[in-house]
């Protein structure tokens, strides 16, 4: 059953132009619709995406269906899109609704922190998990995030968001780019030194249940899709069929030309003893 949204809160920056709004369960959604800039299937993707990371434990905003109505549609101005040569009114009906981070009383959210702040996040080694979750679904598009710390917290916590560019955006065909579907910044990937690195979140794609896949898709609003099931039903198919592929794609942007694990097969005693090694020392025997 689709989330009733109630009130519209205001626009949201971005490329498919979602909206803020209330739900009549008093969450706020980040809310795609139908008629968005970029195509309608991003709506399937973000909701199959969101879900098959949410499935594989991952810290990704929790997603559903939220319905707006005619009447809201008509009655509140600001819910528009603005087109290559026309704006134009949101449509009514059945949309993406991802929950707005932070909720309605939000503590310090960013979508940026310096690396210092960066390497202090409390799930860093998440960021090699997206990683599977993105080859897994060869997401065109760079690995976005959000930083959030409640009340007194002085670590941050990232959240995984934006998953309309997996299935290769609107072609729902798998193209897979090396340095497609990564962050863009390599610091968060510093600490991987192996497989090991990227569980439990590569055991458990490798495993999905088939049943786990079909469910979320079977439960994805035809309208996101065209109502073309048979095109559904070869993507979930390639999909479980990648399972055993997402080693070979995490392999093909480990040897890429952006060297995103520096430490691959360093033990983590080796690394700290290198790194003392390199420290300089007076003569006093103090380390400066």
């Amino acid at each position: 059953m689709a989330v009733l949204a109630t009130q519209h809160i205001r626009a949201m920056r971005g490329g498919a132009q979602a909206h803020l709004m209330l739900g009549e369960d008093e969450h706020l959604y980040v809310v795609k619709f139908q008629n968005n800039p970029q195509a309608t299937r991003v709506l399937a993707n973000e909701y199959l995406a969101t879900r098959l990371a949410a499935a594989a434990g991952l810290s990704v905003p929790a997603c559903d269906v939220i319905e707006v109505t005619p009447w809201l549609t008509e009655t509140t101005p600001e819910l528009t899109m603005k087109m290559e040569h026309a704006v134009e009114r949101c449509r009514a009906g059945l949309h993406f609704g991802s929950r707005f981070v932070g909720g309605l009383m939000p503590g310090q959210v960013v979508d940026y922190l310096p690396e210092p702040l960066l390497l202090e996040t409390k799930n860093l080694a998440e960021f090699c998990g997206m990683l599977v979750i993105d080859k897994w679904t060869c997401n065109v598009n760079g690995r976005q995030a959000v930083f959030v710390r409640k009340g007194r917290e002085k670590r941050y916590t990232a959240v995984f968001i934006d998953q309309g560019y997996c299935f290769n955006a609107a072609l729902w065909k798998f193209k897979d780019i090396a340095l497609r579907g990564v962050f863009p910044r390599n610091a968060v990937y510093g600490e991987v030194t192996g497989w090991e690195s990227f569980e439990p979140w590569l055991s458990r794609v490798e495993t999905m249940d088939a049943s786990t896949v079909w469910g979320i898709a079977e439960n994805t609003p035809p309208e996101w899709y065209g109502g073309n099931t048979e095109e559904l039903e070869r993507l979930v198919e390639q999909l479980l069929a990648r399972r055993g592929l997402v080693r070979d794609l995490i392999g093909e942007f480990k040897d890429s030309d952006r060297a995103p694990f520096p430490n691959w097969g360093k033990r983590a005693e080796d690394r700290t003893a290198v790194a003392f090694a390199e420290l300089p020392v007076q003569e006093s025997g103090r380390v400066q």
